[in-house]
């Protein structure tokens, strides 16, 4: 019987945590009126978010593409189709490395701080004293993060997708000698803009979406203590990145399976 009461108060339990979290982030949705009326804390945020994001993105996107194009190129020599060494690292890139890896270092990088951030000013009543004074700190705290997550994300993305790229031509071609004209010529006919760029782009929306969510709720609901703003921290990124590996096969699936 104390299993069964067990059982039932965790299923309670994670009922109304669903239940809030589906709650505020559909006023998260509905204030975005509120925080376009608002566009100096949109562009801290997107400064806070994405600047300071942009050097790890950008030197990730570098050594991926380097990995990518000298892995790929192995395989491809076995099938002698090294021209095609372009489009490999494209592909892969614009479909799935540059969503999902931008994702989840910014879950790493830009969750965490968030989580942190908005824990410690409920651990220091901030968000209490706001309420007293009639300001909603969801509208003024955590509406500005959540829309600048959803902008900043795929600009991220395609600087990791650009910058991999150029990473793997400077290992395909200039350091194996892969023709440059192939690798290009090669990309550019294969790369359709809607089919691979353009769903690259709405999976690096949701990803944002729900990874800077993730992060403000955690840090919303985290327990006012140093102890309690340590474990949110640390949910951001397990939750964070199991929702993008879940979402990533979702979309996938719902998108090139035609």
């Amino acid at each position: 019987m104390k299993a069964v009461a067990a059982l039932g108060l965790w299923t309670r339990q994670q009922l109304a945590a669903l239940g809030q979290a589906t709650h505020l982030f559909l006023r998260l949705l509905g204030m975005l009126p509120a925080t376009l009326a608002r566009l100096r804390l949109l562009g801290d945020q997107i400064h806070f978010l994405g600047n300071y994001s942009l050097a790890i993105i950008a030197v990730s996107g570098l050594f991926v593409g380097f990995v990518l194009s000298l892995q790929g190129y192995y395989t491809l020599q076995r099938y002698g189709s090294a021209e095609a060494l372009g489009l490999l690292v494209a592909l892969s890139l614009l479909r799935e490395l540059g969503p999902v890896v931008t994702a989840l270092l910014f879950a790493g990088r830009a969750g965490t701080a968030l989580t942190a951030e908005i824990g410690l000013m409920k651990a220091g009543e901030q968000l209490s004293a706001m309420e007293m004074m009639a300001v909603d700190p969801v509208k003024r705290i955590l509406a500005p993060r959540f829309w600048a997550g959803f902008i900043v994300m795929p600009l991220l993305a395609a600087v990791f997708s650009a910058v991999g790229v150029i990473g793997g031509w400077l290992v395909g071609v200039v350091m194996i000698g892969v023709d440059g004209g192939a690798f290009w010529g090669q990309m550019q006919s294969g790369v359709d803009w809607w089919y691979d760029l353009g769903n690259g782009v709405i999976k690096s929306v949701v990803f944002g979406v729900a990874v800077t969510f993730v992060a403000l709720y955690q840090g919303f609901t985290a327990k006012p203590t140093p102890e309690g703003v340590s474990r949110a921290t640390t949910r951001t990124v397990v939750v964070a990145s199991l929702a993008v590996l879940a979402l990533d096969f979702l979309l996938t699936a719902s998108m090139f399976s035609i």
